[in-house]
C-alpha cells in the first residue's frame, strides 16, 4: 500500500520491450536505502516488484495487463518519473490509501495558474470518472491530489508549486497521458451495493394445527 506522497523523482535509464510485456530499468536514490529484492515500489502510480538493484538504480518487470492500463508503455529513456517506496508500519498517513493498481488514463487538458496555484484540467473517461468527487482524493501518475471539480468529461486539481517541482507534473503539458487510481473506497462500496444477493429459501409452511380429525374431535 501507498500513500500518494512521491518520495523522489527517478529517471528512465532505458526500456526493455518484449512482445506483450517490458523491463524498466529506473535510476534513484532515495529509494534504495533500504531496497530489497521482491519490494514494491510505486513508478509514475504504478504498483512495480524491484527485480534487480545496485548502487544507482533498480529493475522492474511490466506485465502485459499493465502496460494496457497505464502510460509506462509510452516512457522513453531520459524521462523521470515519480517513486514511491511501500508505505512502512510505523510511517505517517500523508495522503490517502493508494494500492497501486492504476484504474485508466487521463489526458492533460488544460494547465492555468492561478496566483500561487497551478490548475490542471484532466480528461478521463466515464469508467473512472463515476469514481471521482468533487473535493475526493485521485492519484495522478502516483500523486495523492484533491479534486477541486469534476464534470461528465473531466476533472480538475489544484496544485501548489511544491508539488508541482518535486514531481513529474513539472514535466507534463497539455495531450500529455497521465496514470490515474481513484479512491478504493468507492469501488467497495459500489460493489457491495451491487453484488448479487443469493435468494433466500422459501421459509417451511407452518401449520395452523387445524386439522380434519381436530374439527370431527370438537363437534364440527
Amino acid at each position: 500500500m501507498f500513500t500518494g506522497i512521491v518520495e523522489e523523482m527517478g529517471v528512465l535509464k532505458s526500456i526493455r520491450k518484449g512482445a506483450h510485456s517490458a523491463i524498466l530499468e529506473i535510476q534513484a536514490k532515495v529509494v534504495l536505502e533500504d531496497i530489497h529484492l521482491g519490494d514494491s515500489i510505486a513508478v509514475n502510480g504504478v504498483c512495480l516488484t524491484a527485480t534487480s538493484f545496485s548502487p544507482t538504480g533498480f529493475t522492474a518487470d511490466v506485465m502485459h495487463e499493465t502496460l494496457n492500463r497505464s502510460s509506462l508503455a509510452s516512457l522513453r529513456p531520459g524521462h523521470r518519473v515519480n517513486l514511491e517506496r511501500a508505505m512502512a508500519a510505523n510511517g505517517r498517513f500523508g495522503g490517502h490509501i493508494v494500492a497501486g493498481h492504476v484504474d485508466g488514463v487521463g489526458t492533460v487538458q488544460r494547465i492555468e495558474k492561478d496566483d500561487n496555484a497551478i490548475w490542471y484540467t484532466i480528461a478521463a473517461g466515464p469508467e473512472v470518472l463515476k469514481y471521482v468527487v468533487e473535493k475526493g482524493s485521485i492519484t495522478i501518475d502516483g500523486i495523492s491530489l484533491t479534486v477541486a471539480r469534476v464534470d461528465s468529461q473531466s476533472f480538475a486539481i489544484s496544485a501548489i508549486p511544491h508539488t508541482v517541482s518535486v514531481t513529474v507534473l513539472a514535466d507534463r503539458k497539455p495531450g500529455d497521458i497521465v496514470n490515474l487510481e481513484t479512491d478504493i473506497i468507492g469501488k467497495y462500496v459500489e460493489k457491495l451495493l451491487h453484488f448479487p444477493q443469493e435468494e433466500a429459501a422459501p421459509a417451511p409452511k407452518q401449520s395452523s394445527g387445524i386439522t380434519k380429525e381436530f374439527l370431527t374431535r370438537y363437534g364440527y
